[in-house]
């Protein structure tokens, strides 16, 4: 016997509209059309109310950085509320002038903020300059007791490392958001392995997102091409419906079935079956 319960599920993909007002904007929209979709939670893109400015290194951008509670989450607090959706908002956080870092509020169905993830592996890369913009992030792997159920967050390059992934599995993930802003090239092959992978061998679902569009009105030639293509994937390594287009702005709603992930651990007993004693090593300095 398994238990079901059903969890009506939302990515976003979306384009830079230019400025971050019409960008929040566009976002609240979203809220309330996949509100109007039954969608139980949703999450958005990594950085979502700027360009992402890793793309050159830039100390304008630091404008963008926001307070932690502040004004760009008590929006989404009101929308959380208002229709009872627990709601993933990647932002850029300044937790003080010059402490700056990569990060997902985590708020509840009633508005209440249950905490943070700060994005902990920070590349530093043509077109992926993140260090001068992020500390490496200092909060645990926490996974957040919302309304809808147990949620992790780990954010883009992040999903590269399967220890971060693991430790939200250990402790109690039902549902991993990935937000990413990712371009073609050698990602476009990961970007198909990684999430699969790591909901087999963690046995929960993911919710993969990216965004879409080139950003060459904020960065002229330099700009790169976001690719899109969000999913959501099930414990067995599944998609959960289609995969969203490369170029189309889209909100993925899928419904994940919570009770899929007692079936796939009674029958693969990775949990039981792992030797952390023999694990030491992988984790010196």
């Amino acid at each position: 016997m398994s238990d079901t319960n059903i969890v009506r599920a939302a990515i976003t993909q979306a384009t830079w509209t230019g400025d971050e007002e019409s960008m929040i904007a566009k976002h609240e929209g979203f809220v309330r059309t996949a509100a109007a979709q039954g969608a139980q939670i949703i999450c958005f893109q990594e950085l979502f109310h700027g360009p992402y400015f890793g793309i050159v290194q830039d100390a304008n951008y630091y404008d963008y950085a926001q307070s932690i509670p502040g004004p760009i989450v008590a929006r989404f607090q009101k929308l959380a509320s208002e229709f009872g959706m627990v709601i993933i908002v990647p932002m850029y956080e300044e937790e003080r002038p010059g402490v700056l870092y990569n990060t997902a509020v985590v708020i509840d169905a009633d508005g209440t903020v249950l905490g943070k993830y700060r994005k902990h592996h920070i590349p530093h890369l043509p077109q992926f300059w993140e260090k001068f913009y992020f500390r490496p992030g200092n909060t645990d792997y926490t996974v957040f007791d919302t309304k809808v159920g147990k949620v992790g967050v780990y954010i883009c390059y992040d999903r590269h490392f399967p220890e971060g992934w693991r430790a939200l599995g250990l402790n109690g993930a039902e549902i991993v958001f990935n937000p990413s802003a990712t371009k073609p090239g050698l990602s476009n092959r990961l970007w198909e392995l990684e999430q699969p992978a790591a909901a087999v061998a963690n046995q929960y679902y993911i919710g993969a997102n990216n965004r879409i569009g080139t950003e060459n009105g904020e960065f002229g030639d330099e700009a790169v091409t976001f690719y899109g293509s969000s999913y959501f994937v099930d414990p067995q390594g599944n998609y959960v419906g289609a995969v969203a287009s490369t170029d189309t702005e889209e909100i993925v709603i899928r419904d994940l079935d919570l009770g899929l992930i007692r079936q796939v651990r009674n029958s693969w007993q990775f949990y039981r079956d792992r030797r952390p004693d023999s694990y030491e090593e992988l984790v010196a300095p």
